[in-house]
């Protein structure tokens, strides 16, 4: 994609990687002999730990500057993007395609795009965008139900607004089962709205709260695990 048919020109290549890795030394190709430009890809990415591969692979898929040989297409960028992101984000590949289904949801997809984008190289922007695609899919719902609105309205009065028009409210309903599933929804909603206010990028930040990556909410749960093992 970005080293053969389409993509970065030799030099091009060498001061791509240059931002991340010294391994591919100057470019050395104006004389005849250099290697072929997906062998120097292929350098530089190996050249990289593996999550530095992912956040350098899926900043390609947004690159939008200059290319000798063309930008790839969106078709394949998006496929690359989905495999990226595939581990990281259970679920996004099957969302993704039910989203596409609804061709005037354009607002909640490019939201949804810009949260799935961000939330392997920048967590606090994935919590805003994802804030912004639920405020976006409640506004969408009470349009099509012409249910009532405002647009300052915050993200707990927009879901509570959809919800009512859907009649998944709690409050809409007796069997306490029901009610209380419901019930869990909005308190994930209202989370949500919390987090984003705590955590993402909207405002400014304490020493104290930063989203944990990945990585160290495995390590949390690993460790967990080994407690549960030594106490059994």
């Amino acid at each position: 994609m970005f080293a053969r048919d389409t993509g970065f020109s030799g030099p091009e290549l060498h001061d791509l990687f240059a931002e991340h890795t010294d391994a591919l030394g100057p470019y050395q190709g104006w004389g005849g002999g250099a290697a072929s430009r997906w062998q120097v890809f292929q350098d530089g990415v190996n050249a990289l730990s593996p999550a530095d591969q992912r956040s350098f692979l899926l900043a390609l898929c947004d690159y939008d500057g200059y290319c000798k040989y063309g930008i790839p297409s969106m078709e394949d960028r998006s496929a690359l993007r989905a495999m990226l992101l595939e581990d990281t984000v259970p679920g996004a590949t099957a969302a993704g395609k039910a989203l596409a289904k609804l061709t005037d949801w354009t607002a909640v997809t490019r939201a949804w795009q810009a949260a799935l984008d961000k939330v392997d190289t920048d967590r606090e922007g994935a919590i805003t965008a994802t804030r912004t695609m639920l405020e976006s899919i409640c506004k969408h719902i009470c349009d099509e139900r012409n249910a009532i609105y405002e647009d300052g309205w915050d993200l707990a009065r927009l879901y509570k607004a959809a919800a009512s028009s859907m009649e998944i409210a709690p409050d809409q309903h007796s069997e306490q089962i029901i009610k209380q599933i419901l019930t869990g929804v909005t308190t994930v909603v209202g989370g949500l709205a919390a987090m984003r206010n705590t955590l993402s990028d909207a405002h400014g930040k304490s020493k104290r709260v930063s989203p944990a990556s990945a990585e160290a909410c495995e390590a949390r749960r690993q460790r967990r695990l080994c407690g549960r093992r030594i106490l059994d």
